[in-house]
């Protein structure tokens, strides 16, 4: 039958042609854009991921960028920290030649402390000027704050990295577990037992001994008849070469110290597994024995009444102090501790006191500071990395205990080796100069290689990472989101025919009602 009111083929070419125009029409859009998703009705679910990848790329470029940034802030560190070495070890070329008084005149150490006092102001001014970007490196600005360090536990305390995790402060617990020793050995000066008439404190024949500790060696011959303050006078007066001390030994039973029978005790000055100390007899002395604790307990030995724990030995080594530090064994060198942990990164420097008292706890807290360096394309603790940078200056630098002439210890720093400092040339206490000086160069030394390792094995690998991330993460978002511009072709080629023949077949549909006249004849 015909109609012509309704014409059903036209229709249906129209919306054929409305659909291959449609079509076209995205192809010409994915062809001119290059993207396979242009809006959410492209591809809802595609556009879903695609947009989570945009928002993955765009932190990993911005991570890369900040360790790029963090590693030029280490580059200038590290710059500064190499100029302070050098004049740190011009500096320990000018103690040494000052300490050879043989053949310098006053004047000429005169003007070495010059050149001293003009390098350590040197090292102050490169701590406070050292910056990038307005940031100072070197002055503090960038070392860890903290709170409530009982001097009289903690000596000194550097903290070189510590992760808050969304905490205001961060709780440092330390308690000794195993005692800081020096290296000892204890005389018998009990002559009285052997009978004889000899007695108690007073050498009864002449003896020649060796002295050996870590600083080196000396030979003391002692004449019959020489008391014990004479051995320990003797034995002080070359502490500086043998690093050896001597006392009066305390009596285990508690009784008054420094008594003729209480005996001697040979000491070095250092702490630790490091510090020896060793007495040998070369001739004479046959009552000169010397022992030591069996179970290498802090003595004494109580010689007079005897105990079953003391041995005969010649040579005695220290002990290490172990501390509980935050729930953690640490292993300490001497006096001083090192814990190195993702959460905590500190070094401690213990006094004698504490750390030779098995029980005593101490407690202090980071509050703040140190330099947050945000590697991560998320804002999350284990994207981030904490480290501290301490002070350079004179006054901070080099912190040594030394032991002074009459035996106390103090912590002194590079400071004092300035004109009128407790080391200068001048006062002739080179050798304690010489340690300041040499904690310095290793403090300095060890901060280069902590900054140095943090650049290669932090900041490099992460950016190598990342952008390893960054080349699958915009695969993966390409494959996704763009183009395929040899399906999109062929897909505009067809479309076009398509258009081409629904443009005739419409034409043709709309035809076909004129047929209807040649019924009217």
């Amino acid at each position: 039958m015909t109609r012509i009111n309704s014409n059903v083929a036209s229709l249906i070419a129209q919306g054929n042609l409305r659909r291959t125009t449609d079509g076209l029409n995205d192809t010409l859009s994915r062809l001119s854009t290059g993207l396979r998703i242009v809006r959410g009705a492209d591809d809802p679910a595609g556009l879903i991921v695609s947009e989570r990848i945009r928002s993955e790329l765009r932190g990993i470029e911005q991570g890369i960028r900040n360790s790029e940034r963090a590693s030029s802030v280490i580059a200038t560190s590290e710059g500064s920290l190499a100029e302070v070495s050098e004049l740190l070890n011009s500096i320990k070329a000018l103690v040494i030649e000052a300490a050879n008084t043989g053949a310098f005149s006053k004047e000429e150490i005169a003007a070495n402390q010059l050149q001293i006092d003009s390098a350590i102001e040197s090292i102050t001014r490169i701590s406070n000027t050292a910056s990038f970007g307005g940031l100072k490196l070197l002055n503090g600005e960038l070392a860890y704050s903290m709170s409530s360090i009982n001097q009289s536990d903690i000596r000194t305390a550097s903290v070189f990295g510590a992760k808050f995790g969304g905490r205001s402060e961060v709780q440092v617990d330390v308690e000794v577990l195993g005692s800081a020793q020096t290296a000892q050995l204890f005389l018998r000066t009990d002559f009285n037992r052997f009978g004889g008439g000899f007695a108690d404190g007073v050498l009864a024949s002449t003896v020649t001994i060796e002295i050996a500790g870590p600083a080196g060696i000396t030979e003391l011959t002692f004449v019959s008849g020489t008391t014990n303050a004479q051995i320990i006078s003797a034995i002080n007066q070359r502490a500086s070469i043998t690093g050896i001390r001597a006392t009066s030994a305390p009596p285990a039973d508690g009784g008054v110290p420094g008594t003729a029978a209480s005996g001697m005790v040979f000491y070095s000055e250092a702490y630790g597994s490091e510090a020896f100390v060793s007495v040998k007899k070369l001739s004479g002395g046959e009552q000169f024995v010397t022992g030591k604790i069996a179970n290498n307990g802090p003595g004494p030995i109580d010689w007079v009444s005897g105990s079953p724990t003391a041995q005969q030995a010649d040579r005695d080594t220290g002990k290490d102090v172990v501390v509980l530090l935050n729930g953690a064994v640490a292993v300490g060198r001497g006096l001083q501790v090192t814990n190195r942990s993702p959460e905590l990164d500190v070094s401690l420097l213990l006094d004698s006191a504490f750390a030779t008292e098995v029980g005593q706890a101490s407690t202090f807290f980071i509050v703040g500071g140190g330099s947050l360096f945000q590697l991560g394309p998320q804002v999350t603790p284990n994207q981030q990395v904490d480290i501290g940078i301490n002070s350079i200056a004179a006054t901070r630098l080099g912190a040594s205990l030394n032991t002074l002439t009459d035996g106390t210890q103090v912590v002194e720093f590079l400071s004092s080796l300035k004109s009128g400092g407790t080391n200068d040339l001048l006062g002739g206490n080179l050798a304690n100069a010489s340690r300041v000086l040499e904690s310095a160069i290793e403090e300095v030394s060890i901060l280069r290689g902590r900054l140095g390792a943090f650049e290669r094995n932090t900041l490099d690998t992460n950016v190598r990472s990342l952008q390893a991330s960054l080349e699958n993460l915009t695969a993966s978002e390409s494959v996704i989101r763009d183009a395929d511009f040899a399906f999109e072709t062929s897909e505009l080629s067809r479309q076009q025919v398509l258009q081409s023949a629904g443009t005739t077949v419409l034409a043709v549909a709309n035809a076909n009602a004129q047929s209807v006249l040649q019924l009217l004849g």
